[in-house]
């Protein structure tokens, strides 16, 4: 009976032991809700406008917009983990890769209408209407 209660149990006492060696305190899970923020600027201008994805971002919204690139306030930038690969811009019908998206979203604004521009992985910022995330 010994034996036959060790065999049942070497396999618990080894996944247990897996389990506990990967647990790390002070480590966090992104959010199942949406997306993790690992950095934000608050205000305008205060997010890295001159990082390339930012003025990218707002060299695109000027030319849809046909304004100067000096008319688009940087409202915010923050890095973010998408929860897929929308890149929290789901369209509906579209089937996306299940994958965490290191990625950005900027926020920007012209007059009284705020745009949000998303990116993640190797896409370009692009302009994103109707954010899911």
């Amino acid at each position: 009976m010994p034996r036959l209660l060790r065999l049942l149990l070497a396999p618990l006492c080894a996944t247990l032991v897996l389990v506990s060696c990967g647990t790390d305190e002070t480590a966090t899970d992104p959010p199942s809700t949406g997306e993790q923020t690992v950095s934000e600027s608050a205000g305008p201008h205060s997010a890295p406008s001159g990082s390339p994805t930012t003025r990218e971002a707002v060299a695109d919204l000027a030319r849809r917009l046909d304004v100067a690139e000096g008319d688009v306030t940087v409202e915010g930038a923050e890095a973010v983990t998408w929860r897929d690969g929308s890149l929290g811009c789901a369209e509906k019908g579209m089937m996306y890769t299940q994958a965490l998206v290191e990625g950005s979203r900027i926020t920007l604004r012209v007059g009284e209408q705020t745009f949000e521009y998303h990116s993640g992985g190797p896409r370009a910022p692009f302009l994103c209407d109707n954010p899911t995330q």
